[in-house]
């Protein structure tokens, strides 16, 4: 064998291997370069949305974009949101980036540190206009005031900056295969009230399609059954915010949920606690065997293949379920079944309508590595301007986030009722409580246990460990402090070296960020363990309760105030209800 032939059979492998690297990056750089010849900009903006519509929409809109901007280009990453999360933080620290990146998919505590540490900052830019609503009624309005929600969901209280420009605004609703529901119930509409509805529920679990299958009422699955808790189950708990919002921020943490559990004044008797449990368990008597361990496009299938009547779903999934269903059934609209006030259950609870939170997102931040973040801004501006908004939540099929913009009359159905009753409860200490509540509500979920049997093991569990919890949450905290400091005091010296109303913006947020992170919470917690070291108290009174006694004080005034004014008009000489002259 020849020195030459020895050489081919050694390193041919390597050959071929370097052959196919260079190949690759010469194809690469001329298909860029012909795409983007010189001069020209290109941006990169990285989301997870692989719905019907999205990916459209960024096309035109960029194209739109282009006309006015020829010299820019901008490119789709869209990625799978199964490793979305893992491909963000990849990219972010191997500083390889996208210019613009879609919010989502990582715990809050991380992407904090990721906004401080690898996005830019835009609060400078929310009270200029958005130059794009030129023309419009919002023409000289700040950009933030442009927003639904005042571009609430693009502040990041734990900055104190604003962050990201969201674009899209999102809704639930329960989703029926009309055909399906006239041929099982005889009804041309879902009924709205609760019991009316688990009726209807029970009329279709009765009945069997030509191959002897019995028809599910509710496709559900762990996604889904997300959903109905935030929507229909949690509000139930809402009066408990009166026994548990000790802080009076109109929210119940964890660590006051578990004072109020260690002194009596809310227990899983209450109940806004047991009934919620109740009302889980009527409603997912409904849904498919082996839910919880189904994925989203099992019960979408489920739908799909019309076998069962109901799913609920938000705006993202709206134009899809459309798609499936066109040119074989029509799919109608529902919100939540709401208790009537009589309900002989839920009647007491029922203080107003189920809140339904207006979910701001579709968020994107612009990334430090940015070539060009003025470039990524404006593009930002271009899609959150009322025009651009419209147009590109129209093409998608979701609510648009900028106000006056109009929608898709389906679209319509799914605005948010922003007044009601929300969520009062909260166990979510993390450490082992939180594992045993994940674990035994799993179990009722599935029925193996009564709720009898989840009070009865979780409850005496959620006190006695729950203060180790709770003492370990605080410590967390207290580590925190010297951060806290360390950042305070950058924020210090912003408003040192600032002048005029810039200063005055730095010390209005050192003031602000002083008082929420390090003297409030301080007092908080010293105030609840003083509650917890008094012990349970089964008559104590909650933040927005009164006493026996406070009440008799207060009725004692009223008929004070009562009889002198009744007998002011005798004292004036006049007969009392006559006009003076």
């Amino acid at each position: 064998m020849s020195a030459a032939s020895k050489f081919v059979r050694s390193y041919f492998p390597f050959v071929v291997v370097g052959g196919t690297f260079a190949w690759s990056v010469f194809a690469i750089y001329g298909h860029r370069a012909v795409e983007a010849p010189p001069g020209t900009i290109t941006l990169r903006i990285a989301h997870w949305q692989l719905e019907t519509g999205v990916r459209d929409a960024f096309n035109e809109l960029a194209d739109e974009y282009a006309k006015l901007h020829p010299n820019v280009r901008i490119v789709q990453d869209a990625i799978p949101e199964t490793t979305y999360g893992q491909w963000v933080s990849t990219q972010l620290m191997g500083g390889t980036a996208p210019d613009m990146i879609e919010i989502g998919y990582l715990p809050p505590h991380i992407l904090v540190s990721y906004y401080n540490r690898y996005y830019l900052t835009l609060t400078r830019y929310v009270d200029q206009p958005n130059p794009y609503n030129a023309g419009t009624e919002f023409e000289g309005v700040p950009l933030r005031l442009t927003y639904k929600d005042g571009m609430r969901t693009g502040y990041v209280e734990e900055l104190q900056e604003y962050m990201n420009i969201p674009l899209s605004q999102f809704g639930v609703r329960l989703f029926y295969n009309k055909d399906l529901l006239k041929k099982l119930t005889g009804l041309d509409e879902a009924p709205s009230e609760y019991r009316a509805f688990l009726d209807v529920c029970e009329q279709i679990a009765s009945q069997q399609n030509e191959l002897g299958e019995y028809y599910t009422p509710i496709a559900g699955s762990k996604f889904h059954f997300a959903m109905w808790e935030s929507y229909m189950f949690n509000p139930f708990t809402y009066g408990a915010v009166r026994k548990a919002d000790f802080n009076r921020d109109g929210y119940v943490g964890y660590d006051e949920n578990y004072v109020a559990f260690s002194t009596g004044r809310l227990t899983f008797e209450s109940p806004w606690i047991a009934n919620k449990f109740r009302m889980v368990r009527e409603i997912t008597d409904y849904f498919q065997s082996g839910y919880t361990g189904l994925t989203r496009d099992e019960a979408v299938f489920l739908f799909a293949q019309q076998r069962a009547v109901f799913i609920t779903t938000g705006t993202w999934d709206a134009l899809s379920l459309a798609d499936q269903a066109r040119g074989r059934f029509e799919v109608g609209l529902l919100s939540f079944p709401n208790p009537t006030p009589d309900d002989p259950v839920y009647g007491e609870q029922m203080e107003g309508p189920l809140y339904e939170y207006p979910m701001q997102g579709f968020a994107f931040g612009i990334t430090r590595s940015c070539d060009h973040p003025e470039v990524a801004l404006d593009f930002l501006l271009f899609l959150a301007s009322r025009h651009g908004n419209e147009r590109m939540n129209r093409i998608i099929g979701w609510i648009p986030a900028i106000r006056n913009a109009e929608m898709a009359p389906l679209i319509a159905e799914f605005t948010p009722n922003i007044y009601g009753m929300y969520n009062a409860i909260n166990f979510n200490m993390g450490g082992e409580t939180w594992i045993k509540w994940l674990q035994m509500y799993a179990l009722y979920q599935v029925k193996q246990i009564t709720y009898e049997e989840f009070a009865a093991e979780f409850g005496p569990f959620y006190l006695e460990r729950g203060i180790e919890d709770f003492r370990e949450l605080q410590k967390d905290w207290r580590r925190g402090i010297a951060r806290n400091e360390q950042f305070l005091a950058g924020v210090r010296a912003k408003a040192l070296m600032a002048d005029g109303d810039e200063a005055l913006s730095h010390w209005v947020k050192y003031r602000a960020l002083t008082a929420s992170r390090q003297i409030w919470p301080e007092v908080w917690h010293n105030a609840q363990v003083k509650m917890m070291e008094r012990g349970p108290d089964l008559d104590a009174t909650g933040p927005y309760e009164y006493s026996d006694e406070v009440l008799e004080r207060v009725r004692q005034r009223l008929r004070r105030e009562d009889r002198q004014a009744r007998a002011a008009p005798a004292e004036s000489g006049r007969p009392r209800g006559t006009a003076g002259g």
